[in-house]
């Protein structure tokens, strides 16, 4: 076995790893939040019907909730993870090992990518039962979810790992990734029909992730009546994998040399004053 593939696989294992010790910290308090509040706007949006369909609007907004959580998963954990990994040391032990970057780099693709399965599961299996309407999609709509949601994980990921790269503080990721989304989502026709939107903010939410992965997540649940209340009254398949595509190649183009770039500078005496900074918002 050579470096390279010892590095992978080493890689995998610890994302695994670190998956499992997930799933019994105390984070997962946060998802359970999560997901009751979404369980309740499903709740109250279950009577509701979407002007042009039969659907209610809890069947809209429960795929979108899907798309909006990989896009979110994609984003905001690599973020908060590589800021936190900075500051701890664990990125400058991972500098200092052979091909320990790649190891690295794999092992947080691997953990963001079950813990946002887990996340997605957490949300989905409740809310089928609860949304009428969903069990039509069959084997063919499941099927065709995978996809979308690799491409939506695929557009956002290297963006998350790019933000986590040149922030200073795992309270800096989080700004810089929570703080735009909440008015993207807000726009992106998650929690009610972007077509009941003003035009000029429709153009804006087409050009991030949120709206198509949202997009790809309905064309594949709902049935096909249901794209009346889509921008253009249809899925528009070719134009949401190439969108997600075009993020996801850019991303992949500029996240590497941006990671090359911080592990280059990274060194004992800047991990230290993080660690200081750290410690410092711990006793305030």
């Amino acid at each position: 076995m050579n470096a390279t593939t010892h590095a992978f696989r080493l890689g995998l294992e610890r994302g695994w790893r670190e998956f499992r010790q997930t799933l019994g910290s105390s984070d997962q308090w946060f998802t359970v939040v999560i997901t009751m509040a979404y369980l309740t706007v499903l709740w109250f949006q279950r009577d509701s019907t979407v002007d042009g369909t039969t659907l209610s609007l809890a069947a809209l907004t429960l795929p979108s909730m899907i798309g909006m959580s990989v896009a979110f998963g994609g984003l905001v954990g690599p973020a908060g993870q590589l800021a936190v990994n900075r500051e701890d040391g664990t990125l400058l032990r991972a500098k200092a090992v052979p091909n320990g970057m790649l190891g690295y780099v794999v092992g947080r693709v691997v953990q963001t990518s079950l813990d946002t399965s887990f996340s997605l599961v957490v949300v989905f299996v409740p809310g089928f039962f609860l949304v009428q309407g969903l069990a039509q999609a069959g084997v063919s709509g499941f099927a065709y979810l995978v996809p979308v949601l690799v491409a939506g994980l695929l557009a956002t990921l290297p963006w998350g790992a790019v933000i986590g790269s040149v922030v200073k503080s795992p309270q800096g990721a989080m700004g810089f990734t929570m703080l735009p989304m909440m008015p993207i989502v807000a726009i992106s026709g998650i929690f009610y029909p972007i077509s009941a939107i003003p035009g000029w903010l429709q153009v804006i939410a087409q050009a991030f992730p949120v709206y198509w992965v949202g997009l790809g997540t309905r064309s594949a649940l709902l049935p096909d009546s249901a794209a009346a209340a889509e921008i253009g009254g249809s899925w528009r398949t070719l134009e949401m994998f190439g969108v997600l595509g075009v993020w996801a190649v850019v991303g992949f183009l500029v996240a590497p040399t941006i990671l090359r770039r911080m592990a280059r500078r990274e060194s004992g005496g800047d991990m230290e004053q993080r660690r200081q900074a750290a410690l410092q918002r711990g006793v305030g």
